[in-house]
Parts: structure tokens; C-alpha cells; sequence
């Protein structure tokens, strides 16, 4: 195959996903793993032969170096993520190691670093004269750290050792991701017995009943089976639409607790094929390795040196502020959950003191039906997503002044699920971005969660002004005729990632290393994901996309109420759970000694896991068996390591945010229009190119304060 062929090597436009495939992947890689290293040579022979290095021989001459390879990769991390194959993993793990090589020669290159110190010391004292001065200042300086956060001023055996942690930790990150998918698709269980399935939504019981049918078709059986939700058979997965369904709507106990030890004990020592306890070990203690190298106490000393909160003993105290008061109400919580078992839930519950773990979210929905009289059921059918797609858009065009237009078929695509969309400045009719959607869950072949990720970044350098970003759910897929009916939660989660992609394809900055949610700051990046989530609860948001699926009658007001009113519904165990994560995450970084956790000499990580869950959720203590962490891939396979914590911190100011336009009145559509405007021209614009808190206050005219959030979580 001509370079010319290689889809990883078409890079005019938009991925050529319809003849992407694996075998391409390795040629191309190393083709632009050899021109890359020649470009960063001659580069640094220029820039150590210049006397005055100007600022457009640096950073905009990376990026493009880079930009070759970062495009091809980026296909192959997105496919790894949305469409994984054994041979897509096997090709990934081989190049893995060279790329993570070749940039450790960007992070490590004293040349690269010496003259960006140089323009970073000739800017000194001078004034910001203007944005674009802005961003490049904060490229500079974000460059500067990542150096030495990468390395760059280590030598010899002490630089040897911190590339070689480097590429294992790269290499342990893809093993407990592939980890935690296989374990994940591995598992189902197929019930037989009608009986079972009383109670249970005709959602779910359809799903399984897909879920059946598709699983016996696969094997190619001569008769096609035929999905049957009323008969079954039904067929049980680890996905998460299928596990909630599951802990939420299933009468049978032990069918939940086979359920739910399934999913806490995935990739765990139960299959040592997958087993990710050694890999969580060697990356605790790899990291705190690294951070030692740099200099640092520990590895949640590294984390923040590039972050808002300016300490750990920071970030737990706004953690203790709000668990100060989230405890006392988790707790008058599952005191509630426990009374309505008791009193409902038969003789198996009488004598129960307190609730096992796969009873929780059972009891939660019954507590939550009696209280609104309001089932997830009765929702569904009014958050069909193509409804809540035009009301979301119509919704952006309304605070925004952004169009979003259908564009399918004007983009390859991965998977017949996924839909391609353009972004239209309204006043201009200019296009401003697109972005790709998949919405669906795929256990076979895609990993659980959300997220948005760049497809292609907006770049002077490189020529693209255009910003791409891939929105990746995993939603309740339609079932026969019928269009995927969501979830409230899925609903929500939808407005998040769409968030994220906003800040990606709305910016204003065209210095590409801070250009959409390039170069935030780590607990910044969540503020307009979460903010987007508030105007759920908007009613000219939610009367836009809730009209019935079928009669097209929108949703009763009173269900709407009842809607708005489940928003602080069991708040407390929910807030106390994020905070455990987050204080479970900085122990693990801080204070924990992993080798002695592995020898047995000390804590094990799970001892640490009922130690932070006896402070902050002392009333649903983890069980002995149970193997969260072994599939935490937030801070052992993503970007959250030390940073789960920037849920909240982040949730603080979109909180903040969101009460600038409750001060002027959600139904003055004028001001929130107003509003909205700022909001795109200050935190959706800018970008990296400015301080995050110096972005929020140019939008709310002052610092944040926790008060929005306790108040919108009912907590004050």
C-alpha cells in the first residue's frame, strides 16, 4: 500500500473511518514516527544556532511537527475506545511504546526548553496587550511545567528511570482499561422464569430480551431467534443500561447480589487473566517513583503543581465542607430506604439491620416512586433522543446564538449508531465546528461511560479552524421499532458531554496547545459540562424535547414538577459517594505506601477504599469482596489520577454559573439570552488562553462561592 493509501495518512479532512483497519495502522505510524524525529532535530539545531528566538520558531512549529501523528493516533485511541478488536489492541500495544517515546523527546528536549525560557524571561513585566497575546503566554507557560513535569531537567540514570516509568505506566493503563471492558462483556446470566421479571419495566425487559435473541443469533444458528419481552428468555449483562436495570427494578434478591458482586468484582483476583490488583500496585508505585524523581513528596503533589486548588489539605477542605452536610443527610437517607424495606419488602427484610449493598438502589427507586408517584417507566417515553437532540440544540441556539444542522452522511463513521452534526454561527451562517455522536451502549466492542474527545483541534499553525469533537455515550439503544427512550439520568448525561464539546468547538483561541479544553486546568475542564446539566431542569429546555414518542403530546405539567422535585431526591448519598471517590483517590496519591500494601505489610488498597468509606459513607461500608478499584479507571486508565476530586471542585463554579442566570430570571428570555452570550464569550471562547479563574470571574464578575451549589442541592 502508497502512503497516499493509508487512511491514517489522509488527513485533509475528516477520519476516512469506512476503510480505517488496524493492518493500516503500524506503517503509518512509523512513517511519521521517522519524519517526526528528523523534524524536532533540525528544529532544535535552529533554535540552538539563533541568538533571539521569536515565539512563531517555537510552539507553532510543534505543532505542526506533531500534528501528523497526533491525527493518526487520535483515530486509533478513539476506535480502541468505540469499536476495540483484538487485532486493534494488539497493533495499538505495539506502537504505544514508540509514541509515548518519541514525545517524551518534545517534553525532554533542553534545546525546545531553553528557548521558550528565553521568550518566557522576554516577556516579563510587559503587559497582556491583547487575547491572542494571552493565549500564547499561557502555551509558553503551560509548556514550561509540562517540561518539567516531563523531565526535562532529570539526567542520567535518574532520566533513564523516569522514560522507563513512562512506558509501563502507558502500557498498565491499556492493560486495566482492556481489563475491565473484557470482564464487563464476559459476564451475562439468561433468565428462563417469567415470574422473575414482575415488576420490571417493559424498557428492561425488552432490552434483554434484544439482548437474548442477539447473543443466540451470533452463533448462526439456522433459525433466527426472536426477541420475545413478555416470554423472554432474557439475557442479564455487566453494561450499565442492563446492571442499572438490574439493581433498580428486579424483585429477586439473589439475582441482584449475583449481579452486583459480578460488577464489584470485575478485572479482580477472581481471573487472573484480567486480574488488575498487581497493575494497580505497580502504577501506585510507579507514579509515586516518578513524582520523587521530580522532586515531589508524592505522586498528588505532581497532580496539582499543574491545577486550580493549590493544595491537598485545599482540596479536602472544601471536601469536609460539603460532606459537613451531605453525611447527616445521606444518612437520614438509608435510615428512610430501610423503614420502606422493612415495611414493604416482606419477611426477608424484617430482620435485616441494615441494608446489603445490591438492596440500595432497589429500595431508592421504590422510596422515589411513593414519594413523586413518578416511575422512570413513565419518563421514557418522553425522552426519545431525537427529540431531546432538537430540544438540547434549540436549547444552545437559545443561549448560544449557535445553529446545529444533521450532517449525516457528510462524515464516515464508525458504526451505524453514530450521527455527524455541523455548528453554524446564527447571525453569520458560518460554519464554526462539527461533531460526531454516538449514543449507545456496545459491550462487545465499546467501553463503558462517557466522554468527549477531539477529533481535530482548532490550530492557526496547523490550518484547521474547524474544531471536531466526538460525544461518546452509552445509552439505552432503540429496541424494535421503538427509538432509544432515555433515561432522566441519560438525558443528563447527554447535556454533559455536550458541554465538554462546546468548550471544544466553540473556542475563540487558535493557539492550538490552549484552544478549546486544551491547557484548563484539570479542575476547571468540568465547569461547563456541568453546567449544561442544570438546564434539565429548565422548563422551556425540557417542554422542547418532552413530547411523547409516540402522540407527540408533551409531558404533563405535574410530571414535570415531580421531575424537578426528584433533583435533590437522595442527594446526600449521592454527594457523599462523589467525595469518597474523590478522598479515596488523593489517599491512594498521597499518603499510601503501595509496596508495602502489595507485601502485606501494611494497608491493602481496599483496607484504604473502607477507611475513607468509614469517614464519608459511613452507613454503606464497601464489603470484603468488593473490588471497586479494579475498575476505577477515572484515575487508573484516564487523566484523573489525583484529580477525581475535580468533579467538585469544578461542580462549585458551574453551580456559581448557573445562579447568574437565576439571578436575572429564568423566564426573562432577553437577560438569559444576555447571559448565555457571555457565557459562550468568556468560558466557552477562551479557552486555555486564560488563567481559570480569571475566565470565571470575567464571566460572573467575581470569584466562585460554594453556596449555588449546597443551595441546588438542597443542602443549605
Amino acid at each position: 500500500m502508497n502512503d497516499t493509501d493509508n487512511p491514517f495518512l489522509q488527513q485533509e479532512g475528516l477520519p476516512k473511518f469506512k476503510s480505517v483497519e488496524p493492518q493500516f495502522l503500524k506503517p503509518a505510524v512509523d512513517g511519521l514516527l521517522s519524519k517526526m524525529q528528523d523534524d524536532l532535530e533540525r528544529l532544535e539545531k535552529t533554535l540552538t544556532e539563533t541568538s533571539e528566538v521569536k515565539y512563531d520558531q517555537v510552539l507553532p512549529e510543534v505543532e505542526r511537527i506533531q500534528f501528523a501523528l497526533n491525527y493518526a493516533w487520535g483515530i486509533a485511541r478513539h476506535l480502541n475506545g468505540v469499536k476495540n478488536s483484538d487485532e486493534l489492541r494488539a497493533v495499538y500495544e505495539e506502537c504505544q511504546p514508540e509514541i509515548v517515546k518519541a514525545m517524551s523527546k518534545f517534553s525532554q528536549s533542553k534545546p525546545l526548553y531553553d528557548a521558550l525560557e528565553k521568550i518566557d524571561k522576554a516577556w516579563e513585566g510587559k503587559p497582556v496587550e491583547s487575547f491572542e497575546d494571552s493565549q500564547r503566554r499561557r502555551a509558553v507557560e503551560n509548556s514550561l511545567r509540562g517540561m518539567k513535569l516531563g523531565g526535562v531537567g532529570l539526567e542520567g540514570e535518574a532520566k533513564e528511570r523516569f522514560n522507563e516509568i513512562k512506558q509501563r505506566l502507558a502500557q498498565l493503563s491499556t492493560t486495566f482499561s482492556n481489563n475491565v471492558l473484557d470482564e464487563t462483556k464476559i459476564f451475562s446470566l439468561t433468565v428462563d422464569d417469567p415470574t422473575v421479571m414482575e415488576g420490571v419495566p417493559e424498557s428492561a425487559k425488552a432490552m434483554w430480551a434484544a439482548a437474548h435473541a442477539s447473543s443466540v443469533n451470533a452463533e448462526d444458528n439456522e433459525a433466527p431467534a426472536v426477541a420475545d419481552p413478555e416470554k423472554g428468555p432474557w439475557r442479564i449483562t455487566l453494561d450499565m443500561p442492563s446492571y442499572l436495570a438490574v439493581q433498580s427494578h428486579l424483585k429477586d434478591r439473589s439475582i441482584r447480589e449475583q449481579v452486583y458482586m459480578a460488577y464489584v468484582t470485575r478485572a479482580s483476583e477472581k481471573n487472573e487473566d484480567k486480574n488488575n490488583v498487581p497493575l494497580i500496585y505497580e502504577i501506585l508505585s510507579l507514579r509515586a517513583e516518578m513524582a520523587n524523581l521530580l522532586g515531589y513528596k508524592n505522586f498528588a503533589e505532581k497532580s496539582l503543581a499543574s491545577k486550580m486548588a493549590p493544595s491537598v489539605e485545599a482540596v479536602r477542605d472544601l471536601t469536609n465542607l460539603i460532606a459537613s452536610k451531605a453525611l447527616p443527610a445521606a444518612e437520614k437517607e438509608i435510615d428512610e430506604l430501610t423503614l420502606l424495606a422493612k415495611d414493604k419488602g416482606g419477611e426477608q427484610y424484617v430482620e435485616l439491620d441494615k441494608l446489603e449493598s445490591w438492596d440500595v438502589t432497589f429500595w431508592k427507586e421504590r422510596l422515589k416512586e411513593s414519594k413523586f408517584e413518578l416511575t422512570e417507566e413513565q419518563t421514557r417515553p418522553y425522552f426519545a433522543l431525537p427529540a431531546v437532540l432538537d430540544g438540547m440544540f434549540a436549547l444552545i441556539k437559545r443561549l448560544f446564538n449557535i445553529d446545529i444542522k444533521a450532517a449525516d452522511g457528510e462524515a464516515e463513521i464508525w458504526h451505524s449508531d453514530v450521527r455527524f452534526f455541523k455548528l453554524y454561527d446564527a447571525d453569520s451562517g458560518k460554519q464554526v465546528a462539527a461533531c460526531f455522536l454516538d449514543p449507545y451502549s456496545r459491550p462487545e466492542n465499546k467501553r463503558g461511560g462517557a466522554w468527549m474527545a477531539e477529533c481535530i483541534g482548532k490550530s492557526a499553525a496547523t490550518g484547521r479552524d474547524i474544531p471536531v469533537a466526538y460525544l461518546t455515550c452509552n445509552g439505552s439503544p432503540p429496541v424494535g421499532d421503538k427509538p432509544s427512550l432515555m433515561t432522566f439520568r441519560e438525558v443528563e448525561t447527554l447535556f454533559h458531554e455536550t458541554g465538554h464539546g462546546l468548550q471544544h468547538m466553540l473556542t475563540k483561541a487558535t493557539v492550538g496547545d490552549v484552544a478549546g479544553i486544551n491547557g484548563i486546568e484539570w479542575d476547571a475542564v468540568e465547569l461547563p459540562s456541568q453546567f449544561m446539566e442544570n438546564w434539565c431542569y429548565d422548563r422551556p429546555t425540557v417542554y422542547g424535547f418532552a413530547k411523547h414518542w409516540q402522540s407527540g403530546e408533551p409531558m404533563p405539567e405535574e410530571m414535570f414538577e415531580k421531575l424537578k422535585e426528584q433533583k435533590t431526591f437522595a442527594v446526600g448519598m449521592m454527594e457523599c459517594r462523589q467525595l469518597l471517590f474523590g478522598q479515596l483517590d488523593m489517599e491512594l496519591h498521597n499518603n499510601y505506601d503501595a509496596a508495602k500494601g502489595k507485601s502485606g505489610e501494611g494497608e491493602s488498597v481496599f483496607d484504604v477504599h473502607r477507611r475513607m468509606a468509614s469517614r464519608y459513607t459511613p452507613y454503606s461500608m464497601p464489603l470484603q469482596k468488593d473490588r471497586f478499584l479494579c475498575a476505577f479507571s477515572h484515575i487508573f486508565a484516564g487523566g484523573y489520577a489525583a484529580g477525581y476530586y475535580s468533579y467538585k471542585w469544578a461542580e462549585v463554579m458551574s453551580a456559581d454559573a448557573f445562579s447568574a442566570f437565576e439571578d436575572v430570571g429564568l423566564d426573562n428570555e432577553d437577560e438569559v439570552q444576555m447571559v448565555g452570550m457571555k457565557f459562550r464569550d468568556t468560558v466557552l471562547s477562551f479557552g486555555g488562553g486564560k488563567d481559570p479563574g480569571a475566565v470565571f470571574e470575567s464571566f460572573r464578575g467575581r470569584g466562585p462561592t460554594p453556596d449555588a451549589l449546597l443551595r441546588h442541592n438542597g443542602l443549605l
